[in-house]
């Protein structure tokens, strides 16, 4: 008689226990995967990342089976940290189930409680109200509160930027119009290009740093999302770089090996084609 143990998983109707359960098995210490056993918060957190533009990704490609499968991915990322904290006794799962039920409730009075709030915009701003006095209560010491707290520090720095000046506008420390902020613009590119003559890499990148808030701003007054706009121009430039070096191939050339005035007359002909 055979004394090996049954390792296979049985699935349920309840997809979600089951994805408990699979992590469960996946971080137990004398029969579980000894990579999963062995990774904390820190080690997963830019696989975590990585399935959250995974999620981003599809969703601009409109593929929705591939988004499916990319918030299949995320979930595993949520569950698998939960799974990480019950093991060192700090929470599990259900609770955060639990908090962001509770929060949810709280932040929409005008769907589970009596208040009335008539459009879109006004829920915004009663959003952020509320999430302004959750912080203030959060507060533990005798700090004050500031208006620009709770923008998480390991987002991307151009939606960072743009949190943290839209947060500064609803106190009123605003440009009045897109003009102001292309002037302002124009003064960073010339403070720029006064530290590149001076060849001081540390003040270059400060200045850069602050033409780069300026594009922010900018991208923030005419609603868009400054990283969607450098996602968008990234996809841009790629397509045109390899239809470039197609281009190169068919005339019998080899890219890298053109001077720059036969690229840049690539570069127009993949631009035309757009």
């Amino acid at each position: 008689m055979s004394n090996s143990t049954d390792r296979s998983f049985v699935a349920t109707d309840n997809a979600i226990a089951d994805l408990v359960r699979l992590m469960q098995r996946l971080r137990d210490k004398e029969t579980g995967c000894p990579w999963d056993v062995e990774q904390t918060f820190e080690s997963i957190l830019p696989y975590t990342l990585e399935e959250a533009y995974e999620v981003a990704e599809a969703i601009e490609r409109k593929d929705m089976e591939e988004l499916k499968s990319e918030l299949g991915d995320l979930f595993l990322q949520v569950v698998f940290h939960s799974q990480i904290a019950e093991d060192a006794g700090i929470f599990t799962i259900h609770d955060v189930a639990r908090a962001i039920v509770d929060k949810m409730v709280n932040r929409h009075p005008h769907v589970f409680g009596s208040i009335d709030i008539e459009s879109a915009e006004a829920q915004t701003t009663h959003w952020e109200a509320l999430k302004a006095k959750e912080r203030e209560a959060a507060q533990t010491d005798n700090t004050p509160v500031s208006a620009l707290d709770g923008v998480a520090s390991a987002l991307p720095a151009l939606t960072r930027s743009e949190k943290l000046l839209k947060r500064a506008a609803r106190t009123g420390f605003d440009w009045p119009s897109t003009e102001d902020i292309l002037e302002k613009l124009h003064e960073e590119l010339s403070e720029l290009e006064e530290a590149s003559k001076s060849g001081d890499k540390t003040h270059i990148e400060e200045e850069m740093g602050d033409v780069l808030l300026v594009v922010a701003n900018l991208a923030r007054k005419h609603g868009v999302d400054p990283e969607a706009a450098l996602r968008g121009a990234n996809s841009k430039f790629k397509k045109r770089f390899v239809e470039m070096e197609l281009a190169a191939r068919n005339d019998g050339n080899v890219f890298k090996e053109l001077d720059l005035d036969a690229q840049k007359a690539l570069w127009q002909r993949a631009k035309q084609a757009d």
